[in-house]
């Protein structure tokens, strides 16, 4: 009796101790879903920075520069001396800024927009705005073009900026305080 107890334990534990197998899917997904997604994002952003370069083409008077982050700006107010102080993480920069469509429709004023304090990179701001903020100096004035992916993206601002929307926006710093 008590060898077939050690017996019956030496069986559950070899048996017990199985490491668990991976499931097989029960259907398999092609990736023609993402491939469709890629070719639709890469027609949309050729769309858009054809539009945009049009703008750019047609205001020869605009210094314009692209930035490495994939969007476009010119200087309207430029700091008399160059300090280099841009804003870097954790600065709180004092901005006005305004919105406008390709077409130079207001969107959003200066005036309904108030001044923003922002803790840079600390707080949510549209990618393309946090990326040229970091460009500006106090007392500078640029203005930006930014293609949809770069503004409020597939979800627009759910306000008055729809979905993929590149647009315009007029950046004027007036402070930037350095993070202590």
């Amino acid at each position: 009796m008590k060898h077939s107890l050690y017996l019956l334990l030496l069986i559950i534990t070899v048996f017990g101790c199985k490491t668990p197998e991976a499931r097989t899917p029960v259907s398999v997904k092609s990736g023609s879903t993402i491939d469709a997604s890629i070719e639709r994002n890469k027609a949309l952003n050729k769309k858009e920075t054809e539009a945009i370069k049009a703008i750019i083409n047609a205001q020869p008077e605009n210094k314009y520069q692209t930035s490495g982050n994939g969007f476009w700006y010119y200087y309207n107010t430029k700091a008399e001396i160059e300090t280099k102080v841009t804003p870097k993480f954790g600065d709180i920069v004092k901005y006005t800024y305004n919105v406008k469509s390709l077409k130079g429709q207001s969107i959003y004023t200066k005036e309904e927009l108030k001044i923003q304090n922002y803790a840079m990179d600390q707080q949510e701001l549209f990618s393309g705005l946090r990326e040229g903020l970091k460009l500006m100096q106090a007392g500078e004035t640029v203005t930006f073009i930014f293609p949809s992916h770069k503004a409020y993206g597939y979800y627009g601002d759910e306000d008055r900026i729809g979905t993929s929307v590149p647009i315009i926006c007029e950046v004027s710093v007036h402070s930037i305080t350095k993070k202590e």
